[in-house]
């Protein structure tokens, strides 16, 4: 195990029943889960709040379902939010539905779009109704506790520069596509290179403008989705893997001229994206960790599997990772330690379902991303077409956005 404790000198040490690392939905959403049934949880998050942009800001069916059995849909759904029913492939010769998500047999047939920081705030004031749950801020982990080949804990300094350790049970990274958890405990993901990078950037939305779904737009060999996001739209400005700089040096006059060339309605406001400033650029990846878990450590979300942006359902892949690690490791938090058998039971429960929605991305990339950023005339393939006018196989995609491969449901510890 790489980089575990040190001897420095600790300012305080505190023990707990599972820490968990990184903030983002997936690892608050297993905090609450824990906190709930009664397990003592330390949250650790590295910022100083929830506020940062262009992160992903929609919330999917499954989501929606068990914030409803939480009893915080109706408070989530008080916010001001945006809703998308359909995923279309907007393109010169037509448009496609590629997801009509209000055929589902779900509560909620749509993706709620709402700035991912609202959604952490709800979710940590609910977990602050425990008295199991607490949440540190600016805490940087930079250590693991090791005991004989056992993660015990992790040591992390603070806006001081002091250490602090949290002896643990278990231990959660959810710190993300460059988990620093996964670099300490030697966990090295298989790649793959998607075809293509993003930059987001926002613009106004006009009361006058029509209400829109999520749209893929391709024309003239370039790409862009436009999300709504109630106030604004969201713009994804698809270019060609490690391209950026060569965008850059054409200018941010060139980055407006293409959009506007793809989406033509938005000609009168592209002048208010002045500077490359107001973007940020998405290095798209797409990687599985062989192994995610060693004794005492656990890893989900993008910490055990980097998901391509393709549909938006990353977010919702994470947090079915951890309402999948609350159903199998509440047990075994309240009555002891969980083992390494207990902590493999999550992966092998998770896994098949993540290579599966890896795989219909990378199907998505190659057969509508790669050809959309040819230069050339697109059109989709046939056999897409067709099968968007075959009822059973038209719902695939809505129900691959909404649940995944197949519903993860949280079952109350009572339930188990």
């Amino acid at each position: 195990m790489a980089d575990s404790a040190a001897a420095e000198d600790v300012a305080s040490v505190i023990k707990t029943g599972c820490v968990i690392v990184g903030a983002g939905p997936a690892g608050t959403i297993l905090a609450l889960l824990l906190a709930r049934a009664g397990v003592r949880v330390t949250l650790l998050e590295s910022h100083a709040d929830f506020a940062r942009d262009f992160r992903g800001d929609t919330i999917h069916p499954s989501t929606l379902e068990l914030l409803d059995q939480l009893g915080l849909a109706e408070r989530l759904h008080e916010l001001p939010h945006g809703k998308l029913g359909k995923a279309q492939i907007i393109t010169p010769s037509g448009t496609l539905t590629l997801a009509d998500l209000s055929r589902l047999p779900s509560k909620f047939p749509y993706v709620m779009t709402l700035p991912q920081e609202k959604l952490l705030e709800l979710l940590v004031e609910a977990a602050r109704a425990y008295d199991s749950f607490e949440l540190v801020l600016q805490a940087n982990v930079q250590r693991l506790v090791d005991e004989s080949g056992t993660v015990r804990g992790v040591r992390y300094r603070d806006t001081e520069n002091r250490w602090h350790e949290v002896q643990a049970d278990l231990v959660v990274a959810a710190d993300g596509r460059f988990s620093k958890i996964r670099k300490l405990a030697g966990i090295e993901p298989i790649g793959t290179a998607p075809p293509m990078d993003v930059v987001w950037f926002r613009l106004p939305k006009r009361p006058t403008d029509a209400a829109h779904d999520a749209e893929l737009n391709i024309a003239g060999g370039r790409f862009a989705v436009l999300l709504d996001r109630a106030d604004q739209w969201q713009i994804g400005y698809v270019i060609l893997k490690g391209s950026f700089a060569q965008l850059r040096d054409t200018g941010i006059d060139a980055l407006r001229r293409d959009v506007t060339q793809v989406v033509p309605w938005l000609a009168d406001r592209i002048n208010e994206l002045h500077d490359w400033k107001q973007t940020a650029v998405l290095n798209v990846e797409s990687s599985m960790s062989p192994v995610w878990h060693m004794p005492g450590l656990l890893l989900i979300g993008d910490a055990a599997h980097v998901m391509s942006p393709v549909g938006g359902v990353g977010i919702n892949v994470a947090i079915q990772d951890a309402i999948a690690a609350a159903n199998l490791l509440t047990g075994p938090l309240l009555t002891g330690v969980p083992t390494d058998d207990d902590l493999a039971a999550v992966q092998k429960l998770r896994e098949p379902a993540v290579k599966i929605v890896q795989r219909f991305q990378r199907a998505m990339q190659e057969n509508i991303a790669k050809p959309g950023l040819t230069g050339k005339e697109f059109r989709l393939p046939w056999w897409m077409r067709l099968a968007s006018h075959i009822p059973i196989v038209r719902d695939i995609p809505a129900r691959m956005m909404a649940f995944g491969p197949h519903r993860v449901r949280y079952q109350e510890p009572g339930q188990r």
